[in-house]
């Protein structure tokens, strides 16, 4: 097997699990602390990556774009919080699958309404949009090299912000007992919007970093939301740190079995058969992973402890 290979996709699957992260870590405060299943999350990771496509023309600037469009995505999740998702709070689970696949299409048809049909490009700036050899023969693309800088500086200030700070207390608390929060004097229904805020923002700068890579596109959030379900699910729902490790494990299993798993295949069958078979397979791991998990560990691999 080929060693520089094998490291730059290896490094390609952190970058994946990374950005994976950023849209699990939000589904897990929203699903696991608020007790609410929020299907049109990805329709706010495409929320992010569409508003950062339309400022980086307007700026002329992508990292000044996804500057300004942070707090936009977020004042995007604050205002369908309090319009929308907090109706539906003491509803059961079936009623928030309904309303949030209805909030889906609406979402999807307002930004063809906005944007048009087709995706949106977004160019990177020149320094950004070369290369960094890390080592003899190893070369990587600079802005891959700064998703996985950013997407660890973000896991690094979310352990912070949930463990060392008064919001994270209050966040904590407020998941296990809201109602003796709310008797405490807190506005626990403000609170709730910050969280889900945060969810937004957190989806949204996940979509933000992948349009560079891929595009701002419509729908572009649906394949994304169902891994990032099967993330907090192997990592735990409710758990910061298991939805960190399940990412990493999901994109390292997703790029590594999509490069090597034919050659693998090749040694217990014929090269026709196995470049047919090995991307079924491949893309199926990590569901694979996700009906062991629930198999033998329901709660997950690291679950949240109850404090």
């Amino acid at each position: 097997m080929d060693t520089t290979l094998l490291f730059i996709q290896t490094l390609n699957g952190i970058q994946l699990g990374l950005l994976l992260f950023l849209v699990a870590s939000g589904l897990t405060l929203v699903f696991g602390i608020l007790d609410f299943v929020n299907l049109a999350h990805g329709s706010l990771y495409m929320i992010g990556a569409f508003v950062a496509a339309s400022l980086t023309f307007v700026t002329g600037n992508f990292l000044i774009a996804m500057i300004l469009a942070l707090p936009v995505t977020a004042a995007v999740g604050y205002v369908i919080e309090r319009t929308i998702i907090r109706s539906l709070y003491e509803r059961d689970h079936l009623d928030q699958v309904l309303g949030t696949f209805g909030l889906i299409l609406v979402i999807d048809t307002l930004a063809h309404l906005i944007w048009g049909p087709e995706g949106i490009a977004v160019p990177l700036p020149d320094w950004l949009n070369g290369q960094v050899e890390l080592f003899t023969g190893v070369v990587v693309p600079t802005y891959r090299l700064l998703i996985i800088a950013t997407g660890l500086a973000v896991a690094a200030g979310l352990f912070w912000l949930v463990n060392y700070t008064r919001l994270g207390m209050l966040i904590r608390a407020g998941a296990s007992n809201r109602t003796m929060v709310s008797a405490l004097g807190i506005d626990i229904q403000m609170l709730f919007a910050l969280v889900f805020a945060l969810g937004a923002v957190l989806a949204g700068l996940a979509g933000m970093l992948v349009a560079p890579i891929t595009e701002a596109a419509i729908g572009m959030g649906g394949d994304i939301i169902i891994t990032a379900f099967v993330v907090i699910i192997i990592g735990g729902i409710g758990s910061m740190k298991g939805a960190f490790i399940a990412a990493l494990i999901v994109g390292l299993i997703d790029t590594l079995g999509r490069s090597f798993l034919d050659d693998l295949f090749k040694l217990v069958m014929s090269t026709e058969a196995a470049e047919s078979s090995a991307p079924a397979v491949s893309a199926m791991l990590v569901y694979i992973l996700m009906a062991l998990v629930l198999a033998f560990k329901p709660s997950g691999l690291f679950p949240p402890k109850v404090r």
